[in-house]
């Protein structure tokens, strides 16, 4: 795809820059007056109500103050000058939260292929605009009022049938609408657990997943993950000797490996959260990712002892703050409780604009090309990333991640550093895995790998 040309400014935009250059070069103090509407007109060569409407933006962003029958003035009080460059943090330990930090930090030159969500270009922009349209033609209440406190039921209702197409049978009053599947988490944790408690995830796991843990103060113990699931001798251990509150996992694409349950695994997972009296939070982010879907904890289950999570942010916008939890009717009342006392609510015109896409089309056919873009890129990653040197961990059915292992003697967050040194954000293994061993690893996000830089950098990454 040819880049689009960055749209023209607006003569009230060329008036706002020509104020804030000013006030960023100190050519306007804090406290001096600005010209008058009639003098800055004529300077800029545009009309008058154009430069009212320039200063009014800027008072609104708090730049500059009105005071009545004098004119316009720099608000604030002289900052510090900083000539620190703004730009990725090299020296931050490589923790749970580096990889997001360095991705949502980086500029527009970086390239991403450690993020975690697919490129804005291959989403459907137009389609959520055309929804924004006809949701600001239609009545009022999505714009400006709180929603339902289970969130929008007709959402509700859709999402029991895509979760049925995947085997995992919930009526639409068993289904609490939040703004993503890390609230559904958080909000889950502060139901279902105390202080002290144990926590299983898999090893190696999403990051935020031990992130989010470690503020609910829980000790957090990792299971082996293997390309049909977690080690099923190692989980029954853990579950025997720890009595875990629950069981944290992905069951289709799993993050990072790319990983799917096995039939056989799912059952066994099953069977000792039974036997142990474990529950089970299944975050299910990716599955609109596979084309053929996978076992699902959930659905064996009848979501008596399984939680399932979702949302739309990986796969439709990051932007519609819209995801929901599963689970079991007597556990839907006082979860909404305590989902009002955190958040009075869930986004209604989120809920309302993501109905719209997931029932006009839009969104399956979006997913749809998703599948194919990633199925060909997935090929083109793994086949550089080999030539480089790097072992493929499995082979994934589809979704967004390869999991790769370094050659002998090359530690991935080193690696990371010296790539993010020269534009390019990595995701070492050490921020997913409680093991040594993740130090050897290296997420691919493949939809951000077309750009052949990230190989050449990678290899001299590799190289020291």
């Amino acid at each position: 795809m040819k880049p689009q040309p960055a749209p023209e400014p607006t003569r009230v935009g060329l008036v706002t820059a020509a104020i804030t250059e000013r006030i960023a070069g100190r050519h306007l103090a804090p406290g001096a007056r600005l010209p008058s509407v009639r003098a800055f007109a004529e300077t800029m060569g545009v009309s008058k109500s154009t430069v009212v409407e320039a200063y009014d933006r800027l008072g609104a962003e708090g730049v500059i103050v009105a005071r009545r029958g004098s004119g316009f003035y720099v608000a604030g009080k002289t900052r510090p000058l900083c000539l620190k460059t703004v730009g990725p943090q090299l020296d931050r330990a490589v923790d749970p939260l580096w990889i997001t930090r360095q991705s949502m930090q980086a500029g527009p030159d970086l390239l991403k292929p450690g993020s975690g969500w697919l490129p804005s270009s291959w989403m459907p922009t137009e389609a959520i605009r055309r929804g924004l349209r006809q949701l600001a033609r239609g009545p009022d209440r999505p714009l400006v009022c709180y929603d339902q406190p289970m969130g929008l039921a007709p959402l509700r209702a859709q999402i029991a049938r895509r979760l049925a197409e995947r085997g995992v049978e919930a009526q639409a009053d068993q289904i609490l609408l939040v703004d993503s599947a890390t609230q559904a988490v958080d909000l889950l944790c502060r139901f279902l657990i105390e202080p002290g408690d144990t926590v299983v995830v898999d090893d190696p796991c999403y990051f935020n997943f031990h992130a989010l843990l470690r503020a609910h103060r829980v000790a957090v113990v990792g299971v082996p993950y293997t390309p049909a699931g977690p080690d099923v001798a190692a989980l029954e251990t853990l579950f025997s000797t720890h009595r875990p509150r629950f069981y944290l996992t992905n069951s289709a694409l799993q993050n990072p490996t790319g990983a799917s349950l096995s039939p056989a695994v799912a059952h066994r997972i099953l069977r000792l959260a039974e036997a142990h009296d474990t529950l089970i939070i299944e975050d299910d982010i990716f599955g609109d990712l596979e084309a053929d879907p996978s076992p699902r904890l959930a659905g064996f289950d009848g979501l008596k002892r399984v939680i399932q999570v979702g949302s739309f942010s990986k796969t439709l916008s990051a932007s519609i703050r819209c995801g929901y939890i599963a689970l079991r009717p007597d556990w839907i009342e006082p979860l909404i409780d305590l989902k009002l006392a955190m958040s009075l609510g869930n986004g209604h015109l989120s809920a309302d604009l993501m109905h719209r896409l997931v029932t006009d089309g839009s969104y399956r056919h979006h997913v749809a090309d998703v599948r194919d873009k990633l199925a060909r890129e997935m090929g083109r990653a793994a086949r550089r990333l080999e030539a480089c040197g790097l072992t493929l961990w499995t082979q994934p059915s589809g979704g967004l991640f390869l999991w790769t292992r370094l050659p002998e003697g090359i530690d991935s967050g080193d690696v990371a550093r010296r790539a993010l040194a020269r534009g390019v954000v990595l995701a070492p293994g050490a921020a997913f895995s409680l093991s040594p061993l993740g130090g050897r690893f290296l997420r691919f996000n493949v939809s951000h790998c077309a750009d052949p830089r990230i190989f050449t950098v990678l290899q001299d990454a590799m190289a020291g």
